[in-house]
């Protein structure tokens, strides 16, 4: 398996990236192609489809060996569950699946084709192994049945942020942080509302606390600042 491609998004690092793909539409991110694979002719024909399907390594998951069950985070941390009827970065093989919607294909000089997409759930970086196109016809199955995971998140969490604090962030940039605070990005198991989180999105440190179904922002400052 080659990697073909990358994909740029405003996560540095695994904690605040949505659980699915999807959920926070207005979530950006770019993918550039290997120099290998920057002909044009790779995607011929890709603009006529309005989402795709990415597969991807969880690179930042690899470990020896594996365990025929997880825990996942959906069910509390602590009922364990088959590695395959989960989606669980920890399996025999890292790989992910991701549904995005294609927003542009934009042809730059020096990189070759850019596919922009929205509502991407992977780390920037994160390595891609292959790109087909989601077929809706034969793809999308509205009865299907999820098992524990059948229903969206119950709740969403009040996001309280001062002004002063937002405005640090650029404008196109806040509703993707709002409702990534709102999806409530702490490990599901934790509840402590004296606990401060702290979550890097694109360039910015955001931290907060969170209580009941309250979470207020403590702070938004650059990474730079921190240093």
């Amino acid at each position: 398996m080659q990697v073909i491609a990358h994909i740029n998004t405003e996560f540095p690092t695994k904690f605040g990236i949505p659980r699915q793909s999807g959920i926070i539409e207005s979530l950006k991110g770019s993918i550039v192609f290997e120099p290998k694979y920057r002909n044009p002719d790779a995607i011929r024909g890709l603009e006529d489809f309005s989402h795709l399907w990415l597969i991807w390594e969880f690179s930042e998951a690899k470990r020896e060996g594996w365990s025929p069950t997880v825990r996942p985070p959906r069910l509390g941390g602590n009922t364990r569950k088959g590695v395959f009827a989960t989606r669980s970065p920890f399996r025999p093989n890292p790989i992910g699946l991701s549904s995005v919607k294609l927003e542009k294909i934009e042809m730059d000089p020096k990189l070759g084709p850019i596919l922009h997409v929205s509502g991407a759930d992977l780390m920037d970086g994160t390595p891609i192994y292959d790109i087909k196109p989601y077929i809706a016809y034969t793809d999308s199955h509205p009865d299907a049945v999820s098992g524990f995971a059948n229903k969206p998140a119950e709740y969403l969490l009040d996001v309280e942020v001062a002004k002063e604090l937002i405005d640090i962030v650029p404008e196109k940039q806040r509703e993707s942080l709002i409702a990534v605070l709102a999806h409530d990005p702490r490990p599901q198991y934790q509840d402590d509302p004296e606990r401060v989180y702290g979550m890097a999105f694109d360039q910015y440190e955001v931290r907060f606390k969170v209580k009941d179904l309250n979470l207020t922002v403590i702070d938004i400052k650059k990474a730079q600042d921190l240093i």
